[in-house]
Formats: C-alpha cells, structure tokens, sequence
C-alpha cells in the first residue's frame, strides 16, 4: 500500500517511515511533485491536519495523511499549541521559537508541558483522526544537538534528557508522533492487511 504524507519535513518523514515499517510505502509531497504551500488556517491540530489531507487527497487523488504538532505549555494556557512552528513570527526558525519561549517561562516555577500529534488519514475517501501526547517538563536552556523544534528544551516524563539528547529509537518508542503513528499503523493493518 502507498500513502503519501502530507509533508516535506525531512525529520518527521523519517520518523514516520521508522515507525511503520515496511507495511506502508510512505511518499513525501516532493515524490509527488507538489510544492504548494499548503495554508494552514485552523484553530485546532485536528482541523490543520484535515485541511492539508484534504488539499492532497482532493488535488491528486491519492490516499494520505497529515499530521499537525503542538507543544502545549501548561502556564501559558496551552501555546504555542496551533502556533509551535511560527511562535516567533511568520518567518521564525526553530532557534527564534525556543529562545521566545524560554523568554516566556523565565521565573516560572510550573514548566509542565505536553507535545501533542494529530494524524488525519484520508483512505478511499474516508477521514479517520489519530492522537498522541507524551506530557513532560520545559528545561531552562537548551539541551542536546538531535531531533528539531523545539526537542532541546522538551523534557519527556520519567527522564532527565531532553528529546534532543536522545537516540532517535529512544525519542521514537515515546514520542507523541509515535503514539499517534503507532494508532494509524494498527487502524491500517486491522483493516487493509
């Protein structure tokens, strides 16, 4: 079975790929040969992973899926949460996020957090949602050199390093894209194996 991701992140592609294994042929957009920019307009995680599947599945006809991410940050009423990758600004990095958010939690004592996955599949026209959290702790200062976004300063319950100090296997066997991956890859072996 073929599914295309929604996607062109490097990172979250090999993730993904890891996880699933060989049962699913996952394609990036680029293996496609689409380059849109895809507007994300939601208010949810659910509603931005729905708008890109859909764009996919509608303008190319195939199944896929798509997946939105957010770091939800207790003390600050769950943001960035829909805002993680642009934090910063429309022209942010990664570094700018991290450094915004840090700047937000100084002299917070409460740096509880969770990262949280939303998956929309779209197969044979129908649209499934799947979803992963893994709740941990905002470090004061970045952490490690793997991973991306904000893995440096995230650090998963029951552990003392960062995402970003992780090996991948490690950061994969808990992660919230894999909790909500491992969901997806059991809905399609239960029901197209």
């Amino acid at each position: 079975m073929k599914l295309v991701f929604a996607t062109n992140n490097k990172h979250k592609l090999q993730e993904v790929k890891e996880i699933v294994g060989n049962r699913v042929e996952v394609l990036s957009l680029k293996d496609i040969n689409c380059y849109d920019d895809i507007p994300e307009t939601g208010s949810t995680l659910e509603e931005n992973a729905l708008i890109k599947a859909r764009w996919i599945s509608e303008k190319y006809n195939c199944n896929c899926f798509a997946d939105d991410t957010g770091l939800e940050v207790e003390v600050l009423d769950g943001a960035p949460g829909v805002y993680s990758a642009r934090y910063a600004g429309e022209e942010c990095n990664p570094e700018a996020n991290m450094h915004k958010l840090l700047q937000n939690l100084t002299g917070k004592t409460n740096r509880a957090a969770q990262f949280r996955t939303v998956i929309a599949l779209i197969i044979n026209g129908e649209e499934h949602l799947f979803d992963g959290v893994v709740k941990g702790n905002i470090s004061t200062e970045k952490m490690g050199e793997a991973g991306f976004g904000y893995d440096p300063i995230f650090i998963p319950q029951g552990y003392n390093l960062s995402f970003a100090q992780m090996t991948s296997e490690a950061k994969n066997s808990i992660s919230h894209r894999y909790r909500a991956t491992e969901k997806l890859s059991k809905y399609l072996k239960e029901n197209y194996d």
